[in-house]
């Protein structure tokens, strides 16, 4: 039921007697903070009883979904891929594209040596070398070099191109790497390089490579 004035007991300035304006010292002696809280609350409930108890919806209230091309969960890394979401804006849309690309390879290489960084570490910690600071620097400085080699070769999994108001191209892009081809390269030069190759255990990266990647999703 909607709240009135009358609901409050209110009573108007033309009665017959001055007494039935008269205001309780008790209620004069409430503080604003006092007062404050209780209309708010008899607000609320006004308002939730003149709207017949229905929530407001995040569109009522003047909120707008956001799409986000090619940054779906499909477009996350997971077990077997890494994967990256970049968008390039530009008045040419070629260059958009290329921008997109460009940023899409840099946020892949950003995640990708970031977890190798992990799986280094976990690994020649569990292994038997000489000088782990040397070793891991070693692992770090060739999984970079990996990396920037199969950037060129990731895959475009996901394309969109739009076009703004004023005539600008928006392209967003989503890109992925096979965690297995990647490991693979990775032991290809590993397995190469003379300062750990004595103490080398491919097997025993792969399955800290692969139990790393198992976190990813």
């Amino acid at each position: 039921m909607c709240l009135h004035s009358s609901d409050f007991g209110m009573v108007s300035d033309t009665g017959p007697s001055r007494k039935e304006n008269y205001i309780p010292i008790k209620l004069l002696s409430m503080t604003l903070s006092n007062i404050l809280p209780l209309a708010l609350l008899l607000g609320g409930a006004t308002l939730a009883g003149c709207n017949g108890g229905k929530s407001i919806t995040p569109k009522q209230a003047g909120e707008i979904e956001i799409l986000e091309y090619c940054a779906s969960e499909d477009h996350k890394s997971d077990k077997d891929h890494f994967r990256a979401s970049a968008t390039g804006e530009s008045i040419s849309r070629e260059t958009a594209k290329k921008m997109s690309r460009s940023n899409c390879e840099s946020a892949l290489a950003r995640s990708i040596n970031s977890t190798m960084e992990i799986v280094t570490d976990n690994y020649v910690n569990s292994s038997k070398f000489n000088n782990v600071e040397e070793v891991t620097e070693t692992f770090n400085d060739l999984a970079r070099t990996v990396v920037n080699q199969q950037l060129s070769g990731a895959i475009t999994v996901c394309e969109r191109l739009t076009q703004k108001a004023d005539g600008s191209y928006v392209s967003y892009r989503a890109i992925e790497l096979s965690g297995a081809e990647l490991v693979s390269k990775y032991n290809e030069r590993l397995s190469q390089d003379e300062r750990i190759r004595a103490e080398y255990n491919y097997e025993k990266f792969k399955e800290t490579f692969e139990a790393e990647l198992a976190k990813q999703r």
